[in-house]
This record gives C-alpha cells, structure tokens and sequence, in this order.
C-alpha cells in the first residue's frame, strides 16, 4: 500500500512539474532528442582531462527518433527521397579541418547532412545550406559532396537513431545505424 501511495505522489508530482513547465512556457520534452558526437570520441572531455593529443577532426549534431515499432526504411522514410538524417533539424556536420569525401575535397567548416536512400546503397549528402528545419527546402546546388556507400544488415534492431565516428585505417567513417541498417561514409584526411 505504501509503494502505491509513493508512486501515486510521484505521478502526481511529475504531472504538476510538466502542468507548471507548460504554463511558463517552457517547451515539453521533444520525442527525437538532440544529441552531438565527435571524432576522436568523447573530446570534450578528453580536453578538460588533458588527456587530448589532438585537435578534433568533426563534431555532428542530429536527432534521434525511435523506431516505435514503425517500419523505418521504405515506410516512414521513403526510398529514392532525401532524408535528413535524424529528426526535426537537419543533421550537421562541421569539420575542423580539410577533409575529402567521395573524392571531394570539404573545406573546413559547418554542413547539413542528407542521405538519398534505397534499399542496398545510399548517396550521403553534404551541403552548404545550414540552420534548416527537415529536407523541404533541399537544394541539389548547394552539394558540396556526395558518396555512395552499401547498406549492412544488422541482426539486431537498433531502436534509437544513431551516428557515430569511427577509425578507419588511417581515415575515419561516419557511421549511421537506425532499425535494421548501417551504412559508413568514409571521411578522408588530408
């Protein structure tokens, strides 16, 4: 009884705190929260433990949905279509330094990120146009670099969206899993 009675305060509790946020206008929780990834991982804090022997090479920005028991790749996101990588807000990259993808040299600097998807390859996207909500206003002519990459099957469903950065060789890679998928966008450096 008591278990009940603590629990029954505790939603009660939680219903006047959102009940209170909403009404000083503060926003509700978003279902696709922002997150950031680096390469070389974790730098923020490597940094403030001295532990950094190198600059970073990038940093994304992205939001990540949840499969919620939806069909992700075919349904919700459509094949042939660009997506924006995530949710809400376009997916950013900003790179720290020179890179080369797909051939391309990238300057220095801050990107969205798109893919085109299909079933066994996608053609990830970097464009010049920043600060833009989804892939409505997509521009072809602000590509500032594009490569195809294979799609891997997982065994496992991965359920939140997921980009990360990891070694490759000498190089690096971009790796998005989301559901069933992954696909790696090697980043070269110069």
């Amino acid at each position: 009884m008591k278990r009940l009675l603590f629990l029954f305060v505790l939603l009660a509790a939680v219903a006047q705190t959102s009940a209170q946020n909403a009404a000083n206008g503060v926003p509700s929780l978003d279902k696709s929260p922002m997150d950031m990834v680096y390469y070389p991982s974790n730098y923020p804090v490597l940094k403030i433990q001295e532990k950094v022997s190198t600059p970073p090479v990038a940093r994304a920005i992205y939001s990540r949905p949840q499969t919620a028991n939806r069909t992700i790749f075919g349904e919700l996101i459509e094949f042939g279509k660009v997506w924006r990588l995530g949710a809400n807000e376009a997916t950013e990259i900003e790179f720290f330094k020179d890179v080369k993808v797909g051939g391309k040299k990238v300057p220095k600097g801050r990107y969205t990120m798109y893919a085109l998807i299909n079933p066994t390859e996608w053609t990830m996207i970097i464009n010049k146009e920043t600060d833009t909500w989804g892939s409505f206003n997509y521009n072809e002519k602000k590509d500032v670099a594009r490569v195809t990459v294979p799609v891997q099957q997982l065994n496992q469903v991965v359920d939140a969206f997921a980009l990360f950065f990891e070694k490759a060789g000498a190089n690096l890679a971009l790796v998005v899993e989301w559901d069933k998928v992954k696909v790696a966008m090697p980043i070269a450096l110069q």
